[in-house]
């Protein structure tokens, strides 16, 4: 079991202490309910965006530069990540560096300078970003999907945002979004790993105070209400990228369901040997890739189902696809697909645990989104005692007639 000491600073954000033994390295993570879900239909790619301006500089840590050379200095690892659930800020470095480590990520994520002229540097490089990610047919396809299943909500729209947008990102919109959505009560600050050289008088505690102390953001706008959708964009290529989704009708901030829920979807299709990889890969020969896993927001899980392969096949797989949902819906798993499936799922946590960033990212979700156990060790616990009637529980919901699809390739709508 991790050691955890937590505790609430004066500005309101809560600040966790894991202790995780057996290794040398110490990962700090600041997170906030701020990412893509939080923003208005206008400020759509802002929470991303502001993400990227952060690192132009801080206080005391006054540009790129200086960050840039600072973290190297102390042998680090540093870099951001926006979901619709959070934005989160980390440094990793080997334990004896983690005050100064700190003390640099809390300068200039608490205390960023947001120079107008960085801000237009940034707008481009975003801008590029995102034609990046519009050039890959697999993320215009995840994109289209999220679309299909969540409408014109927060949840279906991109977390990059759109190019449009970047010019109205102005100073006095990102400290107006800051000021709205990055409140203590909604954040976290988490230092996992080897804590040995973090002391505990005050003076860590007095870092992390820089945020400032601000009020309660507005609640998020809740999921909206199923209404499956078929997309199609269509392209004269050989390869399709197909995407299926099913929402799934359990309580998500229930931690065995969440963990029956990923069983679920090993089964079908998050290992070699799952119905979809075994059939549909080997038996047919019908795609190169196809998988499948949860989506799991604050207050809905999807299930989503991923296929790449020849546009000439696109059809048919779709069919089983669909089919092996129906049977796995009205049938349930076999007891030893559920034996396979917990310990692929337990075993690769325990393996990613083995990387303090995972551990903090884990745990950032569990204390913001999910206002769960943050142990690492009680999620492997979950998965392990996960039972077949857990996983027949989360099936047997699944309306199997009723996914929302999205393609890109040579294909029409009535195709599916």
């Amino acid at each position: 079991m991790a050691r955890i000491v937590s505790e609430t600073l004066d500005n309101g954000l809560p600040l966790h202490r894991i202790r995780v033994d057996g290794t040398r390295a110490t990962t700090i993570l600041i997170a906030f309910d701020a990412g893509a879900r939080a923003e208005r239909r206008d400020e759509n790619g802002m929470a991303h965006f502001l993400e990227h301006v952060v690192f132009k500089g801080g206080e005391k840590y006054e540009d790129h530069r200086t960050i840039n050379r600072t973290a190297e200095q102390l042998g680090a690892r540093t870099n951001a990540a926006t979901s619709h659930d959070l934005v989160a800020f980390h440094i990793t470095v080997r334990a004896e560096a983690a005050p100064q480590a700190i003390d640099l990520v809390t300068d200039f994520v608490a205390r960023p300078r947001l120079d107008e002229n960085h801000l237009d540097m940034e707008r481009g490089v975003v801008a590029q970003e995102i034609a990046r990610y519009l050039d890959q047919p697999a993320y215009v396809a995840s994109r289209m999907s999220a679309l299909a299943t969540f409408g014109d909500h927060p949840l279906g729209r991109p977390v990059l945002g759109r190019v449009e947008h970047l010019p109205t990102f102005t100073r006095a919109a990102l400290l107006s979004f800051r000021q709205r959505r990055w409140a203590g009560c909604r954040g976290g600050a988490f230092i996992i790993g080897n804590i040995d050289h973090v002391s505990d008088d005050g003076e860590i505690s007095d870092l992390f105070e820089r945020f400032p102390t601000l009020e309660e953001p507005e609640p998020y706008e809740s999921a909206p209400d199923f209404l499956p959708r078929t997309l199609v964009e269509r392209r004269d290529t050989n390869q399709s990228h197909l995407r299926m989704s099913y929402r799934l009708d359990y309580d998500v901030t229930d931690a065995k369901a969440r963990a029956a829920a990923r069983i679920c979807a090993i089964i079908l299709g998050g290992s070699p040997s799952s119905r979809f990889n075994d059939e549909i890969r080997e038996q047919r020969g019908l795609c190169y890739s196809i998988s499948a896993g949860i989506r799991e927001c604050a207050d809905v899980g999807v299930l989503n189902l991923a296929a790449g392969l020849a546009s000439a096949n696109c059809v048919e797989a779709y069919t089983r696809m669909r089919e092996i949902v129906a049977e796995l819906c009205a049938q349930g798993p076999t007891d030893e697909e559920v034996a396979r499936a917990r310990a692929v799922a337990a075993g690769r946590r325990v393996l990613a645990f083995e990387d303090t960033y995972t551990v903090a990212l884990h745990t950032a979700h569990q204390a913001i989104v999910h206002h769960g156990d943050l142990d690492p060790d009680a999620l492997i616990a979950e998965l392990d005692a996960v039972t077949i009637d857990d996983v027949h529980d989360i099936a047997s919901a699944i309306d199997p007639d009723k996914p929302s699809v999205a393609c890109l390739g040579p294909h029409d709508a009535e195709e599916f």
